[in-house]
């Protein structure tokens, strides 16, 4: 949440393969996000939490991991790669995981994709909208879609198009522009109503 400590992003990645691409479009927001000193950043890897299947555990320590990194999140982000025209297993396994009703209800969260084809993933983000939507999150407009992704990083993970690079980051921004517009004035109002009662005692009456 947006408090004293400062704001919470978490991002979820939906690779498992090694030095996949999801993770090299997750380098560049997290990059963009931590360029605010008061943003902590946290990346999630659900392949590495050892994930149960939906009902099997829902007490497992990978879950509960999971689930209280997202709680106490201020905002999240959901990447994935699209696998044969969908968002990925991995993605869809860790949403399962964050229990019924969901973790994410009420959470904003931020979309990116990333496919080796020219249309890019428009499939998996679509449908990935649809399940972030139905368990309650918000989901924020203007998801990110990155196509021909073999192509534009190289292997060590840097990107080759400005132009790629400006719109993955430009992610980061859009994050955080819900962020102040909408979760910092709440928080604010919040503690001006709890210390109301402090500040109209400590006020000079009128009339004196």
């Amino acid at each position: 949440m947006a408090d004293e400590v400062g704001i919470r992003i978490v991002i979820i990645t939906g690779s498992a393969r090694p030095r996949n691409y999801t993770d090299m479009a997750v380098a560049l927001v997290a990059d963009e996000l931590r360029k605010d000193g008061k943003v902590k950043v946290e990346v999630i890897h659900p392949a590495e939490l050892n994930l149960p299947l939906p009902g099997v555990n829902p007490k497992a320590e990978g879950t509960l991991k999971l689930q209280a990194a997202v709680k106490n999140a201020t905002a999240v982000i959901l990447a994935t790669p699209e696998y044969h025209g969908s968002l990925s297993s991995v993605m869809k396994l860790a949403i399962e995981n964050l229990g019924f009703p969901s973790v994410l209800a009420g959470k904003p969260v931020a979309l990116l994709g990333v496919a080796a084809g020219s249309v890019g993933a428009i499939k998996s983000l679509e449908q990935l909208r649809s399940i972030a939507s139905h368990i309650g999150a918000i989901v924020l407009p203007l998801p990110v879609s990155v196509p021909n992704v073999q192509k534009v990083f190289d292997a060590e993970g840097h990107v080759l198009d400005p132009n790629v690079d400006k719109l993955v980051r430009s992610l980061a921004k859009s994050l955080m522009d819900y962020v102040h517009q909408n979760l910092c004035p709440a928080v604010t109002l919040e503690r001006v109503l709890r210390g109301g009662t402090a500040a109209g005692a400590a006020a000079p009456a009128r009339g004196k």
